[in-house]
C-alpha cells in the first residue's frame, strides 16, 4: 500500500464504514486521510514542536529508539490552555510522519455513548479491527477531562464517570496497542485529569504548550496573514506593528488572535460589499478589534476562547 492515494481511499473507505455502523462515532470523530500542516503553519511553540515531533520517529525512524536503548512513549499527552495549538499541532505530528490524521472529540463522544446507549463491547471491538486493518494513522483524543469540557457544559458531576472512564480507558488500551499508530491526547484541565491516563504502557510522555507572549502571538499572525494574502492573491495587509498590536491585550490566545485578524479581514469585506473602498487591513484596524474583543469578552465565559487552527 505505497502509493499514497491508494492508502487515503483505504483510510477513507474504512472510516465511512465505521461511522455509519455506530452513530456515536460518526457525531464524536474527524478523519484527515492526507494532512498537510507543515511546521511553517505554526507560530512559536517551539519546544512542544520539538518534542511532539520527535515522537514521530516511532513511525518515520523506529530504530532510532532502539539505538539509544529505549523504546519510544506509548503515547503523548499535550497540556495546555485553550487556543494554544494542541490541535494544530498533532496535525503537524501527523504530516510529519506521513500518517492520516483521526480525532476523536472525547467530550462529544462521552455525550454520544450516554445519551444513545448501544453495545460499547462491540463499538470497542470494531474499533481495535478498524484501526488494525486502517493504514498508519495518528489518533488525538481530544480533551479527555471530559466532566469539565466546555462542549458539555462544564462540570457535569451527573455523568457516570467510572464506566465512562472504564471505556475512555480501554478505547485509550485498544488504539495504543495497535504498531502502525501514534497516539496523543489532549486537556485544558491537567489539574484533575484522573491519574488512570498516566499510567505506565498509556500517556506517558507529558508535553506542556505553553505560548510565548507576545513573540509567538506575533509570528502565528505573521503567518496567517500571509496565507490570507495567498488566498486573496493581492497584499491585504500594509504598515502592521504586530508587536504593538499584540502587546495591548494580553489575555487572548493565539487562537483568538487568529481570530481577531479574520475579524478585521471580514469587516474590510463588508465594507467593499457596501459600495465602499476600505483600503489595506493596518495597525488601527487591529486595534480596534482588539477593543472589540476586550469589551465583548468581558461579557463571555472566559472559557469562550477560540481554537488554534
Amino acid at each position: 500500500m505505497d502509493d499514497p492515494r491508494i492508502r487515503q481511499e483505504r483510510a477513507q473507505n474504512l472510516f465511512g464504514s465505521l461511522v455509519r455502523k455506530f452513530p456515536p462515532l460518526a457525531k464524536a470523530t474527524e478523519l484527515v486521510a492526507a494532512p498537510e500542516v507543515g511546521t511553517d503553519r505554526i507560530g512559536g511553540l517551539a519546544q512542544a514542536q520539538d518534542e511532539l515531533l520527535t515522537y514521530g520517529c516511532a513511525m518515520t525512524d523506529p530504530e532510532v529508539y532502539a539505538r539509544w536503548g529505549t523504546v519510544p512513549p506509548t503515547g503523548v499527552l499535550l497540556i495546555g490552555p485553550p487556543g494554544s495549538g494542541k490541535r494544530l499541532l498533532t496535525k503537524a505530528l501527523a504530516t510529519r510522519a506521513g500518517t492520516a490524521w483521526l480525532c476523536l472529540r472525547v467530550p462529544q463522544l462521552v455525550l454520544e455513548i450516554v445519551h444513545r446507549g448501544g453495545k460499547v463491547g462491540e463499538l470497542l471491538d470494531a474499533w481495535a479491527h478498524f484501526l488494525d486493518e486502517f493504514p498508519p494513522v495518528t489518533v488525538f483524543f481530544q480533551e479527555l477531562e471530559f466532566s469539565q469540557a466546555r462542549e458539555i457544559g462544564e462540570r457535569r458531576p451527573d455523568l457516570p464517570v467510572g464506566p465512562i472512564m472504564d471505556f475512555l480507558l480501554d478505547f485509550v488500551d485498544r488504539s495504543i496497542g495497535v504498531d502502525q499508530a501514534l497516539v496523543v491526547a489532549s486537556t485544558m484541565h491537567p489539574d484533575t485529569l484522573r491519574p488512570a491516563f498516566f499510567a505506565p504502557g498509556r500517556f506517558e510522555r507529558v508535553v506542556e504548550v505553553n505560548p510565548s507572549y507576545p513573540d509567538d502571538m506575533v509570528e502565528a499572525l505573521q503567518i496567517h496573514s500571509r496565507a490570507a494574502e495567498k488566498r486573496a492573491g493581492r497584499t491585504l495587509f500594509e504598515q502592521v506593528d504586530w508587536i504593538d498590536v499584540v502587546r495591548r491585550f494580553r489575555d487572548p490566545s493565539i487562537g483568538d488572535w487568529v481570530r481577531l485578524m479574520h475579524d478585521a479581514l471580514r469587516r474590510k469585506a463588508r465594507c467593499e460589499a457596501s459600495a465602499e473602498e476600505p483600503g489595506p487591513v493596518r495597525t488601527e484596524d487591529l486595534v480596534l478589534e482588539v477593543e472589540r474583543f476586550r469589551h465583548a469578552s468581558q461579557r463571555l465565559p472566559k472559557s469562550a476562547s477560540g481554537t488554534y487552527v
